[in-house]
């Protein structure tokens, strides 16, 4: 199923270029990164406008399932530190605005209908949060995965580490801590991602199981879906820690340091400071 010829409205204001875009197909909501120019490196606005394509998904009852994919080559380069480091700091990053819902679950309830991802490319840390929070995940045999937060002085803060080790403390732990690189083949083992498909076939099957969900009960499925998360470990307080952690760690030296690195491409030293 081409991306290219769907017809999109932008989730947020028609003057600005959509950073995300939305676009109905029946009962499902496609949901489209597109920052194509930066490999879909998510900045504030970017956040927002996921947010409130989460929050549509969530408030239409026609609408019974969304698919998450991105366009042009790669899922998500993760977070675009020349934008998102500096607020970070300070404490300013603002990431749910009014009438949308935190797609990684945190910061609001999650929504409240089966989300898919399509990913490709490249699917770097917020990428694989979202892949987390979400409930069937199909990647491109192709996609390259990474938890880099450890390489860039802050820590993961969208979910990876109340999720992660859902999947298996050692498996979560190997990468989160290394920030190492790893393919779809791994991530499937781990059970990151439910199938792998040739690269280029992973939307249009992505679409496939989300149309067979979409014709199911769908007051069914949405109670079936939150009687599988109420049996899941509470992680309030975890999960409230995450920002205060990741702020004082935006501040240090390191951080400072790995931002710099960022923008030259020039590999620094960390200090512990």
């Amino acid at each position: 199923m081409p991306d290219n010829d769907a017809v999109t409205t932008p989730a947020q204001t028609p003057a600005q270029t959509p950073r995300v875009a939305t676009e109905r197909r029946g009962h499902i909501l496609h949901i489209a990164l597109d920052r194509v120019d930066k490999r879909n490196a998510a900045d504030e606005r970017m956040l927002q406008e996921l947010a409130l394509a989460y929050g549509e998904l969530d408030r239409d009852p026609e609408l019974r399932v969304g698919v998450v994919s991105a366009r042009g080559d790669h899922f998500t380069g993760g977070l675009d530190l020349a934008d998102i480091a500096p607020k970070l700091a300070t404490g300013r990053l603002s990431l749910v605005p009014d009438g949308g819902l935190d797609p990684w679950g945190l910061q609001t309830p999650a929504v409240s209908k089966p989300v898919l991802l399509a990913v490709q490319g490249t699917c770097f840390t917020l990428g694989i949060e979202l892949a987390l929070a979400s409930d069937i995940v199909v990647a491109a045999e192709t996609t390259d995965f990474g938890q880099l937060e450890v390489a860039r002085g802050i820590m993961p803060f969208g979910g990876a580490t109340v999720r992660f080790p859902r999947l298996g403390w050692g498996d979560a732990m190997r990468w989160i801590l290394t920030g190492e690189r790893f393919g779809a083949a791994e991530a499937l083992r781990i059970g990151l991602v439910q199938e792998v498909v040739p690269a280029g076939a992973e939307l249009e099957r992505a679409f496939a199981l989300a149309e067979q969900i979409a014709a199911q009960a769908p007051l069914a499925v949405q109670a079936t879906l939150a009687a599988a998360r109420a049996a899941l470990p509470e992680t309030t307080d975890a999960v409230a820690g995450l920002l205060p952690a990741v702020q004082r760690l935006a501040a240090t030296n390191d951080a400072r340091r790995s931002a710099e690195s960022y923008l030259t491409g020039k590999p620094v030293p960390f200090e512990g400071d």
